[in-house]
């Protein structure tokens, strides 16, 4: 397994403050970073008023709108 190098200091700095092998600071700092939840946030839709109006009841008449403004 190669850690990436902040990992292996942090893996260091638990080995040598709690005297364990590699190891058990590796399987610490991973139950560790297992027991954290997830920081959850709530998804917001952001709307915008664009001033238009458009009944999209009807798919078809949509599509020919939107056609005839590409064009």
């Amino acid at each position: 397994m190669t850690l990436d190098p902040d990992v292996a200091a942090e893996v260091e700095r638990l080995r040598r403050r709690d005297g364990i092998g590699v190891s058990a600071a590796v399987n610490e700092l991973a139950r560790a970073g297992m027991a954290r939840s997830p920081a959850t946030e709530v998804f917001r839709q952001r709307t915008a008023a664009l001033g238009l109006r458009i009944d999209v009841s009807n798919v078809a008449e949509v599509l020919d709108l939107v056609d005839s403004v590409d064009r």
